[in-house]
């Protein structure tokens, strides 16, 4: 028999159709998205909330999950709120200001209990109640990009929209302390008003204790009456301008500098610092609480950055040994040492995720052990490290699934975890920042 060839559509053409469908919510997931099930597989919505039925979008679909974006809500969540930022959805910056304040706390509480549960076994978490500060102007560092539109002439600015390298041009953010929050459209003016500013890529925000900083990065040479101009133009605005070429080391007039505890940290701003100033200081203050240092212990403090923890802690204790993989930080954590006159502590250059072998900085007698990893958290460190020494481990963690993994290698060491509380660093955003205390059995 004769076979008739009918030709399929396209991949290209079946990519135009847009699926929509109605999907009942069930929870969150860690990353404050909807979760549900439709036709066999599991489905992350975005924009969606617990109890909700709405009707959305498929982006992406595997064999058993898809992704989807809320079009429309038809049965509303009571914990849905109106959004107060007039680029929300738009913006990549804030994802879940649809939900309650409180309600967000809630949610991401689970969050971290579910994935607790099912990384490490460990149920019953005994929850303190969480770090709060303000809600909106929390956020004392930022990043905003640049691009120079051909079409327009224009050098926009803005932040990056979710999931994409588009750029939404904003005019104020409510996020951004006061010194930031509306000074994007003098920026953006003043950098349009010479060809040579238009290499401008990023710029960085930081308000300091002694001052609010910018950096503009460029990748093309500008001339230091041009960098005078920008200076002058912006002058109402109180702002200390750094330059970076990306080839040589960026000159500061002022260092920038916060005081924590009766400690001074300066730092550059390709430093991490943590960008919520209350919660950090509310952080190192339950810190020193929970572990309750006799001034007998010898701490090893990993990834410590420019000191936030190891300078502090050298204050409580005999002794802290601090461990940082970027030189850069180790520099500064080493500058901060000296002008606080704190000589318990010593800091050394590591990368955490090579072999524990060639550490010379590690001894038997380090009894503590604090760990405020990145989000790729802290396993490889933890597979090599002699867990038994230690009595205590805080951990600070950024991601609460490279955490729950971790867990599981201290509870199988003798651990339990004995305190555990959120922290509100990144208020209407998805992030979930969590401290806990293990202590050996």
């Amino acid at each position: 028999m004769a076979q008739i060839f009918r030709a399929g559509k396209s991949s290209k053409q079946r990519s135009k159709q847009v699926e929509t469908v109605e999907l009942t919510i069930d929870s969150l997931d860690h990353q404050g998205r909807g979760v549900c099930r439709h036709q066999g597989k599991v489905g992350f919505v975005d924009g969606a909330l617990s109890s909700e039925r709405v009707k959305a979008r498929i982006k992406t679909q595997k064999s058993r999950v898809f992704e989807a974006q809320t079009v429309k809500v038809l049965e509303a969540s009571e914990e849905r709120v109106t959004p107060f930022c007039e680029y929300y959805q738009q913006c990549g910056g804030c994802a879940l200001q649809h939900l309650d304040a409180d309600a967000q706390l809630v949610h991401k509480q689970q969050a971290v209990s579910a994935l607790f549960d099912k990384f490490a076994k460990a149920t019953e978490l005994p929850w303190l109640p969480p770090l709060t500060g303000p809600e909106r102007h929390y956020r004392r560092a930022g990043r905003i990009a640049c691009i120079y539109d051909k079409q327009t002439n224009q050098l926009k600015l803005g932040f990056r929209s979710a999931g994409s390298k588009k750029i939404i041009e904003i005019d104020h953010c409510a996020v951004m302390v006061d010194a930031f929050a509306g000074g994007f459209e003098a920026l953006r003016q003043t950098l349009n008003t010479h060809p040579e500013l238009r290499s401008v890529s990023h710029i960085q925000f930081c308000a300091a204790d002694n001052g609010a900083f910018v950096l503009l990065r460029h990748t093309r040479a500008i001339s230091s009456q041009v960098k005078a101009q920008v200076a002058e133009r912006l002058t109402g605005q109180n702002w200390q301008f750094v330059w970076d070429d990306g080839k040589s080391q960026p000159e500061y007039a002022l260092l920038p500098a916060y005081e924590s505890a009766g400690v001074r940290f300066a730092f550059k701003l390709d430093n991490f610092i943590q960008v919520n100033r209350d919660i950090n200081e509310q952080m190192l203050q339950r810190a020193l609480e929970w572990l309750a240092l006799t001034g007998k212990e010898q701490v090893l403090d990993l990834f410590c950055g420019i000191g936030n923890f190891s300078l502090l802690l050298a204050k409580h204790a005999n002794k802290v040994v601090a461990v940082e993989g970027v030189a850069e930080s180790v520099a500064m954590a080493r500058q901060n040492a000296h002008t606080n006159h704190i000589d318990t502590v010593s800091f050394h250059q590591f990368d955490l995720t090579q072999p524990l072998t060639t550490a010379n900085w590690f001894h038997a007698a380090l009894d503590v052990l604090v760990l405020d990893p990145s989000r790729t958290g802290a396993y490889e460190i933890l597979r090599q490290l002699p867990l038994t020494q230690f009595k205590q481990v805080l951990y600070v963690s950024c991601d609460p699934v490279t955490m729950a993994r971790d867990a599981a290698l201290l509870l199988e060491a003798g651990f339990v975890v004995d305190k555990v509380c959120l922290m509100n660093m990144f208020p209407h955003t998805g992030h979930i920042e969590t401290m806990a205390l293990f202590q050996r059995r």
